[in-house]
């Protein structure tokens, strides 16, 4: 399949670069300048990518970098659910060109395992307007396809090492698009609950003992749930906890 044959919902617009510094950078540039809901960025390669506070994102060609810009309004934590259902519109589309027996699950707050090893990413970026309302959100995806990042603290996986090889870029792009539009639909009309429940139907370590990083801190135990506003619930010595923001790890030992 060839770009030029790329079929998208409608309301969907493709802008396809070789090379770029960071998708999220360029999608955020054209949002700026008033780009439509629906544009894409799509790049073979990055050279600056990055994932969550900052980290780096090897990009070598072969694997995904993709940025859609989404313009949802109301308040940045009802946007920040878009995370979500972009997780859920990457794995229904992984699990279409892969096949239903790929062992998928959802690692909060944002990526897609295979087993208990990081196959993608997803950045969300917004920027409100003068009254507070979201202008924007910028949500990036990174998806390991042919290859994985070595020397990363979360063990890594890639397509091709699960062996699925040889799906290109744009196939899982094609796939993902009209997947998450569907989810996105859904949100739009229905909430979070749907959301919520689909995304809960396959999350990772739930249930079990976690390490949640904030910062300078760490809280240790068990993943109980999802909040209706798409936070952790973490049971930490008795107490339940309510985490917005932070970084899961296996437990230690």
């Amino acid at each position: 399949m060839t770009v030029a044959e790329l079929p998208l919902p409608e309301g969907y617009r493709l802008v396809a670069l070789e090379r770029v510094g960071s998708t999220n950078d360029e999608a955020k540039t054209l949002a700026r300048g008033g780009a439509a809901a629906g544009t894409l960025v799509w790049a073979k390669e990055q050279t600056a990518g990055r994932g969550r506070r900052g980290r780096l994102w090897l990009s070598p060609p072969g694997n995904l970098y993709l940025s859609l810009i989404v313009r949802p309004g109301g308040a940045p934590a009802e946007a920040a659910q878009l995370g979500f259902v972009a997780a859920l519109g990457l794995g229904e589309a992984l699990l279409e060109v892969a096949g239903p027996a790929l062992p998928l699950a959802y690692k909060w707050p944002n990526d897609v395992l295979v087993g208990s090893r990081k196959l993608a990413g997803i950045l969300l970026e917004s920027e409100t307007g003068g009254r507070g309302a979201v202008d924007f959100v910028i949500i990036g995806i990174g998806v390991n396809l042919a290859s994985k990042p070595e020397n990363v603290e979360f063990p890594a996986t890639s397509l091709a090492l699960e062996g699925f090889a040889d799906i290109a870029p744009v196939v899982l792009l094609r796939a993902f698009v009209q997947h998450f539009d569907v989810w996105a639909a859904r949100w739009r009309q229905d909430g979070f609950a749907p959301v919520r429940s689909a995304w809960l139907g396959r999350a990772g370590g739930l249930g079990d003992d976690i390490r949640v990083r904030l910062g300078r801190a760490t809280l240790c135990g068990r993943f109980l749930d999802l909040d209706a506003d798409g936070a952790l619930v973490l049971d930490a010595a008795g107490a339940r906890r309510r985490i917005a923001a932070g970084d899961v790890f296996p437990p230690l030992g």
